[in-house]
């Protein structure tokens, strides 16, 4: 109950509001876990348009998922998932790649700001010929990390560009570091 509860409230902030015409007023139905908008009778469930739709899973196995996975410094394997959770290794995989995608794409939101540090650097095995800068199979990337006032670390990024050339790192930079004030 106190999952639904939460999820209602990171959902709807302000209380619910009817996604087809915008009404605050609204019931729960007593045959199934859906709210009805009483204006134009619009049906939604809690979790349609989240991360959880679509899922059998209850909600307290998703948010067990999520505070394990965000909680564990190093990280933690879908066969340990599977274990703490009591369930198959395909739906511990699914879970965590699904949290992982949804971390990942709110990170990407997020620009650096602070101390920023910035190197450059390439991808890519030992091969014959060229070494270093323009060397063939090599991906350059962009590393970067925001440090706190006591030079501590707070958020990283790690980004492919096409070259190390002032115009793609100035277009890189107004992407990803936050202006300061």
């Amino acid at each position: 109950m106190q999952c639904r509860e939460r999820l209602f409230h990171l959902r709807w902030e302000n209380g619910y509001v009817c996604p087809d015409c915008g009404s605050k007023s609204y019931c729960k139905l007593k045959s199934r876990p859906l709210y009805q908008c009483n204006k134009c009778h619009y049906q939604t469930s809690l979790t349609a348009g989240t991360l959880f739709s679509h899922s059998k899973l209850p909600l307290t196995t998703w948010f067990l998922a999520i505070y394990l996975i965000t909680q564990d410094k190093n990280s933690i394997s879908a066969l340990e998932l599977k274990r703490k959770l009591g369930i198959s290794y395909n739906a511990g995989w699914r879970i965590k790649h699904k949290l992982m995608q949804v971390m990942k794409e709110h990170d990407d939101n997020r620009k650096l700001s602070n101390i920023v540090q910035l190197d450059d650097s390439y991808i890519g095995g030992k091969q014959k010929g060229k070494r270093g800068r323009g060397a063939e199979g090599k991906t350059p990337f962009v590393s970067a990390i925001s440090l706190n006032g006591e030079g501590h670390p707070i958020y990283m990024r790690l980004s492919v560009v096409s070259c190390f050339k002032k115009q793609e790192i100035t277009d890189w930079a107004k992407k990803h570091l936050k202006e300061k004030n």
